[in-house]
């Protein structure tokens, strides 16, 4: 979409806005936004702030994100009365902008209640507050490691607000809404298909871990509902007459960031996300501790997460192809001794599919308070199919060229999705500051 910009501009005199068209001004935004600071009233349902979700009810948030809904009893005079039509700045406002409130409720004292006057068309505020440039010039206001404090209204009121008629606030927020539609509709569309060649990738998994690469194999019943039938030739396996040993790493207390390659680090559980090992998913070791060599990683090892705040991330296995040295299982990570019946490649495989899935959910469903938590008594019990060697070489040489090509279409939705938000988000910026003349749009 090729848009016009303004006929006139000048220098607003601002960083962050640089030049703006030559009707609009610049104004302090305290004179326009003033801090609603009164307490909770009787019936404020409460509310949640976050840059996932936006503003809304506290049982909601928690329901969005799959959390048991609890009734949480906070004290009024802790928190805050919030209208619909206010702005949040929210503990994250920090690193993704101030969020609008469409509903009635009291909120955290934490956060700091904006309240628009009659100047302030909201939908227009609404997208600038989110826009790329407004975000840096509220960043800039503050140091937060520094400070240590989260971000208040004498932040906000530092960052002057570009002030046009509210008649061209309008038409900007309506032509956001309509073209942010379309572009939130492709990236759905490419979010869909990544989920749909996911389910691809592991109805292929399961196919080849359970039925074999011959269609015309003779095939008998597995014994085990969601397995169903298997070759003839192929054993159904306890896990305990595969895996001759079982291996937990150490957690210590960590600093946050990568170790250096110099340096010892801890892996993290989410090394192993999607049964591909990445070493950079590590914690550097604090150098006043002793690495245990013991729990170094190499390459060869077969490892899988026992534990992780997403359940469908428990049980990720992957074969580690290469690695660098001073790298140590966290004990979180379990390091598995394979038995010579079942090769790495093929036991990595299967340990993706739904059969093993299915086992792994149902594990953490019945964990008696261990949520998502896989024991080691509970994984020796899994069953798995176990074919001849040349079968297992055979069905992972597959796997590997058709999980390929699924995972190049998903990387090709991937950078669609990218440059989509991309798009979106320069989109934005452009209009809230004038770049770009959308009037007659």
């Amino acid at each position: 979409m090729s848009l016009p910009r303004y006929g006139a501009y000048k220098n607003s005199g601002v960083t962050w806005l640089g030049s703006v068209p030559a009707h609009w001004t610049v104004v302090q935004s305290r004179r326009y936004f003033t801090n609603r600071n009164e307490k909770a009233v009787v019936g404020d349902q409460q509310l949640t702030a976050s840059q996932k979700h936006g503003v809304v009810y506290q049982t909601d948030f928690m329901e969005l994100e799959g959390q048991k809904v609890m009734q949480v009893i906070v004290g009024a005079d802790i928190l805050k009365h919030a209208e619909p039509n206010d702005f949040v700045i929210s503990m994250r406002s920090f690193q993704g902008g101030i969020e609008w409130c469409g509903l009635r409720g009291s909120i955290s004292s934490a956060y700091v209640m904006l309240v628009p006057n009659d100047a302030i068309w909201s939908p227009f505020y609404r997208y600038l507050f989110k826009s790329a440039p407004y975000i840096q010039a509220l960043q800039a206001t503050t140091n937060l490691v520094r400070d240590g404090q989260a971000l208040r209204f004498s932040n906000f009121a530092q960052v002057p607000l570009p002030l046009l008629p509210v008649e061209e606030q309008q038409k900007i927020a309506a032509f956001l809404d309509r073209e942010t539609a379309k572009i939130d509709v492709l990236i759905a569309e490419q979010e869909k298909l990544i989920a749909l060649l996911a389910e691809k990738r592991q109805a292929t998994i399961s196919r080849a871990v359970t039925k074999g690469l011959n269609p015309n194999a003779p095939m008998k019943d597995s014994g085990v509902a969601w397995v169903g039938e298997v070759p003839v030739h192929w054993e159904v396996r306890a896990l305990r007459r595969v895996i001759a040993a079982i291996e937990q790493g150490w957690s210590p207390e960590c600093h946050a960031r990568e170790a250096e390659a110099t340096e010892w680090g801890v892996l993290k559980a989410g090394c192993l996300n999607g049964g591909v090992f990445r070493s950079s998913e590590n914690k550097v070791l604090p150098p006043e501790l002793t690495p245990e060599e013991k729990y170094e990683v190499h390459a060869g090892d077969v490892l899988m997460s026992r534990a992780s705040g997403s359940p469908e991330l428990v049980g990720s296995t992957a074969l580690v192809a290469t690695t660098r040295p001073g790298l140590m299982l966290s004990d979180k990570i379990f390091r598995l001794h394979l038995q010579g019946a079942v090769m790495p490649r093929y036991f990595v495989a299967a340990m993706g599919s739904l059969a093993l899935r299915t086992q792994i959910e149902n594990a953490l469903s019945g964990g008696n308070g261990m949520a998502n938590n896989l024991p080691q008594s509970s994984l020796l019990a899994f069953l798995m199919t176990v074919p001849p060697h040349d079968e297992q070489r055979a069905i992972v040489d597959f796997i590997d060229v058709e999980i390929g090509n699924l995972n190049r279409l998903g990387g090709e939705a991937e950078r669609a999705i990218a440059l989509l938000r991309e798009r979106r988000s320069a989109l934005i910026a452009a209009a809230v500051t004038g770049q770009i003349d959308v009037r007659g749009a």
